[in-house]
């Protein structure tokens, strides 16, 4: 016990130790710290109209005046006719997004660190990372004008392939795909910092040990950069019911909107749409509390595994 006691008291005079000479860092933190707290942690107060009836008549009340309702809107949500298919519509177009965002970004990041030409390198990479600042209505306006029916593609193809037509499963592929071109830029630059971070000794003596350029990237890059990816893999599955409905609006039409609406599309339709506001709340707070849920879960398994983890 006195041994275990000892031990304890190390690390606290470490961590003090450790925190007192970066303090500064400590001190620039506050602000964003402050931030957080005010625009993320107070408006979680608002979780209590999911347990209230809260309609336009209504929301002027104070909290303690409305009428508490329990889990009444939990239920209505959940047994509604459209819950089921939104729910498979977001799980679906989000296993497709952090599979096909997370291997372009990698392979693009791959392709990046290998050129040779600093030049070209900079120059496509900032081309590939200004799609990123472009709204989704110009995106949407675009990919319309491609992917319809009768579009450009077909033009060129001289076929009626019918992409934003074709109420299946194929419009989450399309919807994802057109996320990664946007997108793709962006997130490849996290994985080049941190291939960038990797030991250049590393390759000098895998090529004096004959080690061609595939092998370099396999044996070198990737585990240089796994820790990297199973960080954002892990915070990716932790936002996985949080597909933004913006893009299903804008890329939708009414012949594909069952395989369209996603959680937050159907909390907007149903909270705001209807103005039941503890209706809406109600979804919102399914979605945050799922997503903490699997945040947790695969950092457990990550943990498990031998890997980073990011808690």
């Amino acid at each position: 016990m006195k041994v275990k006691s000892k031990e304890k008291v190390i690390k606290q005079k470490f961590s003090l130790q450790l925190m007192w000479k970066q303090r500064y860092l400590l001190l620039m933190s506050v602000p964003f710290v402050i931030w957080l707290i005010i625009f993320k942690y107070v408006p979680l107060w608002g979780w209590t109209m999911a347990f209230q009836e809260v309609k336009p008549k209504t929301f002027a009340l104070p909290i303690w005046e409305r009428e508490f309702v329990g889990f009444d809107n939990f239920i209505k949500a959940f047994s509604d006719r459209l819950f089921n298919q939104t729910m498979i519509n977001t799980i679906g177009i989000s296993i497709l997004g952090i599979a096909l965002g997370t291997v372009s970004a990698i392979l693009f990041a791959l392709m990046l660190n290998e050129i040779c030409f600093n030049r070209f390198k900079k120059i496509t990479q900032t081309i590939s990372y200004l799609p990123h600042f472009v709204s989704w209505v110009v995106i949407a306006s675009i990919a319309k004008m491609v992917l319809n029916d009768g579009g450009m593609l077909d033009t060129m193809l001289g076929t009626n392939l019918k992409l934003m037509s074709n109420n299946s499963p194929l419009f989450w592929l399309v919807v994802c795909l057109i996320n990664v071109w946007k997108e793709v830029g962006w997130d490849a630059i996290v994985y080049l910092s941190a291939m960038a971070g990797i030991d250049s000794g590393l390759y000098e003596a895998a090529k004096v040990d004959g080690a061609n350029r595939l092998q370099r990237i396999w044996h070198i890059t990737l585990p240089g950069i796994k820790p990297t990816v199973v960080v954002l893999l892990i915070m990716s599955i932790g936002s996985a019911l949080n597909v933004g409905m913006e893009r299903q609006m804008l890329l939708s039409n009414a012949i594909v909107q069952d395989h369209a609406m996603v959680l937050s599309w159907f909390a907007y339709i149903r909270g705001i749409g209807t103005s039941n506001y503890g209706l809406g709340t109600a979804i919102g707070m399914f979605q945050s509390l799922v997503g903490i849920a699997l945040l947790l879960i695969a950092n457990k398994i990550a943990g498990w595994l031998g890997e980073s983890r990011l808690i």
